[in-house]
């Protein structure tokens, strides 16, 4: 039932409190094989999903909701949520067409030279790393469909490791579906080894790349092939562009975490989960917090709870603090 939101450990808590609707804690360890802290974190999670609920007899205990109640609210939340997402893809996809138009009947009418076409993969290719040669400060990367190293729009490795060298910040954002082909995986990795950053999202409107927020690669088309593209100038639709990668950016999951751990065995994105915990954040203020899917987030919170031993999210916090894992500022 993962595909639902619902952990394997949460599943089994669920499938058991289904046939042992009155079993308490220790009985629900002892059923599945889980420790207690285990088991308190996955009745977090069922409380959260709207599986389980108070009892009404024995205070302090949790029941499980109908099968037939639950898990049909959760798709339905699941559907909606989907529906959402799809209309704001849609919106997006149409936003980004109503740019283009824009521009492209502003740049006709002025008869700009500045309004420029690229043909083939090849010039489109030239182009970029002409454009990536030159860029002084950021870059920032739309990678739709296909393996990033078979991308026209994107530069080469050598070419991304020469822009970290000379300080340029280089930010990538792909669509997670890339990231199962191996050439894709390989190249994300290697920029994040360098020194570049790379996140994942479900879906992205098209390929395109922003250079110092003054020049736009992107399709002719939008939804076309990626044969045929053109070099966006002004500051004005740079800018639009710029500002709608980084509202995806804060949707998208990171590539990885890379970051070293300290001597309580602690990442620094694991520090910023305990300090939201302990100021009662909720999964998706945390989740936000950290730039991650929601998801994300509350693997971590688990994971951090059953490595303290603590039976909710405030205890771990408070245990963290204890512990001299964080400290309170």
């Amino acid at each position: 039932m993962e595909p639902l939101g619902l952990s394997a450990k949460a599943q089994s808590v669920y499938r058991a409190m289904l046939q042992a609707p009155d079993a308490g804690l220790g009985e629900l360890a002892e059923r599945i094989g889980l420790d207690v802290p285990s088991v308190a974190a996955a009745l977090d999670e069922l409380a959260r999903l709207a599986l389980v609920r108070p009892s009404s007899e024995e205070l302090g205990e949790l029941r499980p909701i109908s099968p037939e109640v639950g898990l049909s609210s959760l798709l339905a939340r699941q559907e909606a949520e989907l529906q959402e997402y799809q209309q704001r893809v849609a919106t997006n996809r149409l936003m980004m067409a109503q740019i283009i138009a824009e521009y492209r009947e502003t740049q006709e009418s002025r008869g700009n030279p500045e309004a420029e076409f690229l043909e083939g993969a090849d010039a489109i290719r030239n182009r970029v790393l002409e454009l990536s040669h030159n860029c002084r400060s950021e870059v920032l990367v739309f990678a739709a469909g296909g393996a990033l190293t078979s991308t026209p729009v994107w530069a080469s490795e050598e070419t991304d490791r020469e822009m970290l060298a000379r300080g340029v910040d280089v930010r990538c954002l792909c669509m997670a579906s890339m990231l199962g082909n191996p050439a894709a995986a390989h190249h994300a990795r290697a920029l994040v080894d360098a020194g570049g950053q790379v996140r994942s999202i479900a879906v992205l409107p098209l390929s395109m790349v922003v250079y110092d927020g003054q020049v736009a690669v992107l399709p002719a088309d939008v939804d076309g092939e990626l044969n045929r593209a053109q070099v966006l100038r002004g500051r004005g639709p740079v800018a639009v562009l710029s500002a709608f990668f980084e509202r995806l950016w804060e949707e998208a999951a990171p590539l990885g975490d890379h970051r070293g751990r300290d001597e309580s065995g602690l990442t620094g994105q694991e520090r910023a989960v305990l300090t939201l915990l302990l100021k009662g954040h909720t999964d998706e203020a945390v989740a936000r917090s950290l730039g991650v899917s929601v998801r994300t987030g509350r693997r971590i919170t688990a994971n951090l709870m059953n490595r303290l031993g603590a039976r909710s999210r405030f205890q771990a916090g408070a245990l963290a603090v204890e512990s001299g894992w964080i400290t309170v500022s």
